[in-house]
């Protein structure tokens, strides 16, 4: 898998088409691809959307057509832009309540889960989930990228 940049109409698009109801797009976004390299076609797509500087807070959005898109660097591109990069405090992140696998990862990732009745209308609940800068980069999956190492707590 090989990221994409600059192609941020292009990988929006395809994230919109992949997500239902969002047929309005993300207006004023950044997003990455990922390409499958040896098909070298578009594969999966993050859009970061709805940024906030005052309190630091953006919007993230994703679609896939393989559950392969999600390496290791992927992720840690994923979360390094809001945070490292753009100067994010959290990330929200919205997803139906019957997408079991996104679910799943997001509360793997360390995000909060909040369900909200009919989010995404009148028969569907969804999630609303958050994940903080500290959260992140204390969570499995950055300590080495930010020179942690798992302890026991000393207190």
């Amino acid at each position: 898998m090989r990221l994409l940049f600059g192609c941020n109409q292009q990988v929006a698009g395809f994230v919109a088409a992949h997500i239902s109801g969002c047929d309005g797009g993300f207006g004023n976004c950044q997003a990455i691809g990922v390409v499958d390299e040896q098909t070298d076609e578009l594969v999966a797509g993050m859009v970061f959307h709805d940024w906030q500087p005052g309190p630091g807070v953006i919007q993230i959005s994703s679609a896939s057509l393989t559950p392969r898109w999600l390496t290791a660097e992927v992720r840690h591109k994923m979360f390094s832009y809001p945070f490292d990069e753009i100067g994010c405090q959290m990330v929200v992140l919205q997803v139906a309540a019957t997408n079991v696998r996104m679910v799943r990862i997001a509360k793997a990732f360390g995000f909060t889960a909040h369900l909200i009745q009919r989010m995404r209308g009148r028969n569907e609940d969804g999630y609303l989930f958050t994940l903080t800068d500290d959260a992140w980069r204390n969570s499995k999956f950055t300590r080495k990228h930010h020179g942690q190492t798992q302890s026991a707590d000393p207190a």
